[in-house]
């Protein structure tokens, strides 16, 4: 087994503990491998040893993997914030989106008339450095979310403020999956993913309810 490959057993391995510590199948927890800053030639050997789904940040470096990587393999998902020239390129390379925060989004992305997966992306901390909706906007954007013919709204994502203990990071994955409920309720839909949790955290993510953890560091070291 080459470096990836036991990359990823050890770290589904790790899921399965954590989801066996919260009661959980780990069946209903997706891997995805985030492959920013990875070049298409490791993508393809995480591919060969088992990953099905794999998070980019960037379009122009997701379409260059895409293109020389082939279609139809796996499911691409954008997990990056995404500027409004960039939106046209979406349904053309990724079956899912993490990162709607702003019901122009929703419009743009809709208008093409391919079904896709998409996420809210949730700054449940409001941490200005970092993108996403608070509550209040959150609303707004699933109230559009609604009258929407395509899209196909899915989940909540949401990105913790960085500590050394990753037990820090609990409370705000609760509250993104206390927001799940509460969304669903007041907005009659029916969203089952939380895609939390990351290379330093995803462990307390899952026993919070994750159902996508967003892994890169832990499958192909640290980037240069």
């Amino acid at each position: 087994m080459n470096d990836i490959g036991h990359a990823i057993e050890t770290i589904r391995a790790r899921i399965g503990r954590a989801c066996e510590a919260a009661g959980r199948d780990p069946a209903y927890v997706t891997l995805i491998a985030v492959t920013k800053t990875v070049d298409a030639v490791r993508v393809d050997e995480a591919i060969k040893a088992g990953i099905r789904d794999i998070g980019e940040n960037y379009v122009q470096e997701a379409k260059r993997k895409i293109e020389m990587i082939g279609p139809g393999r796996i499911r691409w998902h954008m997990i990056g914030h995404v500027q409004s020239n960039k939106i046209k390129y979406l349904p053309v390379l990724f079956d899912c989106v993490h990162t709607v925060d702003r019901p122009d989004m929703l419009d743009k992305l809709d208008r093409y008339g391919k079904p896709m997966d998409i996420l809210f992306e949730v700054n449940i901390a409001g941490e200005r450095s970092k993108s996403g909706t608070d509550i209040e906007g959150l609303e707004k954007v699933l109230e559009k979310a609604r009258s929407l013919k395509y899209l196909r709204p899915v989940g909540l994502m949401t990105m913790p403020p960085y500590t050394e203990d990753p037990e820090d990071a609990r409370p705000f994955f609760r509250k993104l999956r206390e927001t799940l409920t509460e969304m669903n309720q007041k907005f009659s839909l029916d969203m089952k993913e939380l895609s939390m949790g990351m290379s330093s955290d995803f462990e307390i993510a899952v026993q919070e309810g994750a159902t996508m953890v967003r892994i890169g560091t832990a499958l192909f070291g640290a980037r240069s």
